[in-house]
């Protein structure tokens, strides 16, 4: 699988899914719904532990990748985003970081490999995604204290390793970094791939995907594109590209300077426009198939997909529309 995706990625773009917190939203799912019958008596809420409905709600979470990957998604992301010792402290379930990984991997290989024997020609792929923490190491959330760091790169890589020890024997085709804000963190988290990787003789390709957090152009730990490439570039990627934060139309001049500076191939899944005063996306999904077709008529990409506020409906119709051109080159 691992040169399969390569040599795909030669012919044609990929399509990655949407949202997995957007879909979620959709169930409405109540504090007992993420409980189960499992968790029933845990000590503190857990609403809102969207990585947990991997154990306590496993066919909700089957149903939306089968339904991205209905609709021609040919890479699905794990219901892991949040799944590190650090995140899951919140809910003080640390102690389930490894069950969760692997079975959310598990879920996502079992609707992947579904729709791989549907139709052989169109392999598909899982993604074991990796997000940020919610803590950053290179700089302080007291503004009072700026010397102080509320984690330490050691403890993200034990984090980082535990999640994606656990990724790899549920059996994930690719290890995506997401959502990168601060450009340490993600260090920590390629340093953890890299040497667990090592310790298992095994390779798998690495996706790195970063944020731009608003009109700047740099990441929220100060870094132009370029300075974010140029700092994540020292491993073998599959990709590096963009996503979060920003809509279609606000992404693209950053995809496009991306694109100028890196060997690899490049992905970009951006979120339906802006939220609004709610917290909703308006941007319908005609509207940001349209702008999704500037990235493809530029040459820019070779991996898309949707963030926040996407769903299968915007899936289909950039899918549809990135089938009518040819992938980015390799610089």
């Amino acid at each position: 699988m691992n040169n399969l995706i390569y040599k795909i990625l030669e012919k044609r773009i990929l399509v990655l899914d949407g949202a997995m917190g957007t879909m979620i939203q959709d169930y409405k799912f109540s504090e007992s719904d993420y409980r189960g019958s499992r968790f029933k008596d845990h000590k503190c809420s857990v609403k809102g532990n969207n990585d947990l409905l991997s154990l306590t709600q496993p066919k909700a979470i089957k149903t939306i990748h089968e339904k991205y990957l209905e609709v021609g998604a040919d890479i699905i992301e794990t219901n892991t985003f949040s799944s590190t010792s650090i995140g899951m402290a919140d809910y003080s379930m640390e102690s389930l970081v490894s069950e969760i990984n692997f079975e959310s991997a598990r879920i996502a290989k079992q609707a992947a490999f579904k729709y791989s024997k549907k139709n052989p020609e169109k392999p598909r792929f899982v993604a074991g995604s990796i997000g940020p923490t919610n803590r950053t190491a290179s700089m302080s959330p007291d503004v009072n204290d700026p010397g102080f760091r509320a984690v330490t790169f050691d403890e993200l890589v034990v984090g980082y390793s535990e999640q994606i020890n656990a990724l790899i024997d549920g059996g994930v085709d690719i290890l995506l970094i997401e959502t990168i804000f601060d450009t340490l963190n993600a260090k920590a988290a390629l340093f953890a791939v890299d040497s667990v990787l090592e310790e298992r003789s095994i390779s798998l390709p690495i996706m790195i995907s970063g944020t731009i957090t608003d009109a700047s152009g740099r990441t929220l730990s100060g870094q132009t594109v370029e300075a974010f490439v140029n700092s994540l570039s020292h491993i073998p990627l599959l990709s590096i590209g963009l996503n979060c934060a920003l809509g279609a139309d606000l992404l693209l001049p950053y995809l496009k300077r991306l694109s100028k500076v890196t060997d690899f191939y490049t992905s970009a899944f951006p979120n339906a426009g802006l939220p609004n005063a709610f917290g909703e996306y308006d941007q319908t999904a005609e509207e940001m198939r349209d702008l999704i077709k500037e990235y493809l008529e530029s040459n820019s990409v070779n991996i898309i997909g949707g963030c926040c506020g996407t769903t299968p409906e915007y899936i289909k119709l950039i899918a549809d529309e990135a089938s009518k051109y040819k992938p980015r080159k390799l610089n």
